[in-house]
C-alpha cells in the first residue's frame, strides 16, 4: 500500500514539474515577443521623427502640394495611435503610401532631390525602413514560436487556463507599398515655366517658334 501512495506522490510530483517547465516557457516566449516589439516600435518611432523635417524639405518647393503634406501627416498620426500590432501595419501600410506620394513630389523638383538635406534625410528614411523591416522579421519569428507552443500539446491544455492568449503577425500588405502612387503635376512649376516672365513681352518671338520679331523700320 505505500508503494502506490509513493508512486503516486511520484508521479504528481513529476506532472507538477512539467507544468512548471512548460508554463515557464510559455512565460519565455511571450517576453521575446513584447521584447520583439518593443525593438520594433522604437524603429517606427525613428520613422515617424523623420517624417515632419521631410515634409517641410519638400513643402520649401512644391508648397501647392497640400493634399500629399496632409495625407502624410494625417497617415502618419493614424500610424502612432495605433494600439495593437494588426492596427500598426494597417496604418504603416496607409503611410508608405502616402511616403511614396510624397517622394513622387520630389522628383518633378531636381533641384530638391541635389539638397543635401533632401539626402540625408532620404538616407536616414531608407535606413530606418531597413531596420523596421529586420525588426519586423524578428517580431514575426517570435510570435511564430510563441503561437506554436499555445497551438500544440501540451501547451494547448495550459495556455487558456494561465492567460496564454495568440498574438498577431506584424504584416504590412506589400502590394500596398509596391502601388505606384498617382500624383497630378498640372499646376507644378514645370507646366507654368512655359507662360512669358514679368520681364518677358507677350508678344516677343521664341526660339524656334517659327514667327520672326517685328523689323523696326529704317
Amino acid at each position: 500500500m505505500i508503494w502506490v501512495i509513493v508512486v503516486l506522490l511520484a508521479i504528481v510530483v513529476i506532472v507538477l514539474l512539467l507544468v512548471i517547465g512548460l508554463y515557464n516557457r510559455l512565460v519565455r516566449y511571450r517576453n521575446a515577443v513584447d521584447n520583439a516589439w518593443a525593438q520594433v516600435e522604437v524603429q517606427l518611432k525613428r520613422r515617424w521623427d523623420l517624417i515632419p523635417n521631410l515634409v517641410e524639405t519638400v513643402k520649401g518647393y512644391a508648397a501647392h502640394e497640400r493634399g500629399v503634406f496632409e495625407e502624410v501627416t494625417a497617415a502618419r498620426t493614424r500610424a502612432q495611435q495605433a494600439q495593437t500590432p494588426a492596427q500598426s501595419a494597417q496604418a504603416e501600410g496607409i503611410l508608405s503610401q502616402a511616403l511614396g506620394r510624397l517622394f513622387a513630389v520630389a522628383e518633378a523638383y531636381p533641384d530638391l532631390k541635389a539638397t543635401q538635406n533632401f539626402q540625408e534625410l532620404q538616407g536616414q528614411l531608407e535606413g530606418t525602413e531597413n531596420q523596421i523591416a529586420a525588426a519586423r522579421e524578428g517580431y514575426n519569428n517570435a510570435v511564430l514560436t510563441y503561437n506554436n507552443s499555445i497551438q500544440t500539446f501540451p501547451g494547448a491544455v495550459l495556455a487558456g487556463p494561465f492567460g496564454f492568449r495568440e498574438r498577431d503577425f506584424f504584416q504590412v500588405d506589400e502590394a500596398a507599398e509596391r502601388e505606384a502612387p498617382h500624383v497630378d503635376f498640372t499646376s507644378t512649376p514645370a507646366a507654368t515655366a512655359a507662360a512669358p516672365g514679368p520681364s518677358e513681352p507677350a508678344g516677343s518671338a521664341q526660339p524656334g517658334s517659327g514667327q520672326e520679331a517685328p523689323r523696326e523700320s529704317s
